[in-house]
């Protein structure tokens, strides 16, 4: 079959014929009907070398994933062939504490995962390809009547990763408080849907390009603010001067950190999303007093079937631009670029 695979460290992606992956005991195979190209798929390329991760290439990219069932290993059960199903990308060791509640992506046993801290796509390989190779049942959702691959493919990270962060924030989001979304891509879209759909916030949405924020307007954000050095002022008009009881970054560079910093009520949440490298100077008198910062990584496989069920029910639509495998390599060039709005999706 052919695949889009990562060969080495600093390097573009390469289409390539590998062979079809053949299931073992208690792992599925499954026909890939969409893989989402992901941001954080570039930082890989062109950010990472060798010893950084605990893993590394080559490996088939593709960490957002849905398609049907396509072939079962001996002694798998509850899954049938040709069933619709999300895969869970995070791939742990499925014995630990975090693993069992499902939060593989928070895996503590570094030995006993198969690429400890990646998965699907992120140091194994993922369904950039026709076929992918999932080592255990429990990595699969069924996904709801009516729920497209290609829609839910990259919910499986665009949606799942926002999610597990404004679900975090929740309690702080009750009638009369305000969310800020910054960088409205293919995560960030998503965000403002998520906080229309599970809190009482208002939205306010930023981002540097026009297109993005005509996007955030459709997903339903009650504000939208054109980045600039005036735009931590512009938030605390918007909320009677408190500014923002959580703020979610998805780009998370130096700028955007700042302004998330600026932006936040004291006793707010900052969450750096995105992997921009950004960083915030915690002292006395540079953030918001008892603002919390944190990152967050993935979601938890209870969370993917919670995203799952909102966008079944009309509540959750991802922007999605769709290209063939063979046009793989031109998607995360228009993503590099920033040419992509919504998500780039690959249906092989």
């Amino acid at each position: 079959m052919k695949a889009l695979r990562l060969e080495r460290w600093h390097s573009d992606p390469v289409l390539t014929e590998v062979p079809d992956p053949k299931p073992g005991p208690g792992q599925v195979v499954v026909r890939i009907g969409a893989a989402g190209a992901c941001h954080s798929d570039l930082h890989l390329m062109r950010e990472f070398g060798p010893g950084q991760l605990p893993w590394g290439p080559p490996f088939t990219l593709g960490h957002e994933n849905a398609g049907w069932v396509h072939e079962l290993g001996p002694g798998v059960s509850g899954v049938e062939v040709g069933q619709p199903v999300a895969v869970y990308g995070a791939w742990g060791c499925g014995t630990c504490g975090r693993c069992r509640l499902g939060i593989e992506a928070y895996c503590e046993n570094r030995l006993g995962a198969p690429a400890p801290g990646g998965g699907c796509g992120l140091g194994m390989d993922g369904g950039m390809a026709e076929f992918v190779l999932v080592p255990d049942v429990r990595h699969l959702v069924p996904l709801p009547d009516g729920l497209d691959p290609v829609l839910a493919a990259p919910l499986t990270d665009a949606a799942l990763t926002p999610y597990h962060a404004i679900r975090r924030s929740w309690a702080k989001l009750y009638p009369g408080t305000t969310a800020v979304v910054i960088g409205i891509g293919g995560l960030g879209h998503l965000a403002v849907q998520i906080l229309r759909a599970t809190t009482a916030a208002q939205v306010i949405a930023v981002d540097t390009r026009n297109e993005a924020l005509e996007l955030a307007s459709r997903a339903g954000a009650d504000h939208t603010l054109l980045a600039g050095p005036d735009t931590a002022d512009t938030v605390r008009e918007l909320t009677d001067g408190r500014g923002a009881d959580a703020v979610f970054d998805c780009v998370a560079s130096k700028r955007t950190v700042a302004l998330g910093a600026a932006s936040g009520r004291m006793m707010g949440d900052l969450t750096l999303i995105g992997l921009g490298g950004g960083a915030v100077p915690v002292q006395f008198g540079v953030v918001p007093h008892e603002l919390s910062v944190q990152t967050t990584y993935w979601g938890s496989r209870p969370e993917l079937e919670e995203v799952l069920d909102l966008a079944a029910r009309g509540r959750l639509h991802a922007e999605v631009t769709t290209f063939a495998l063979d046009d793989a390599p031109e998607a995360y060039r228009r993503l590099e670029a920033g040419e992509i709005t919504g998500r780039a999706v690959i249906v092989p």
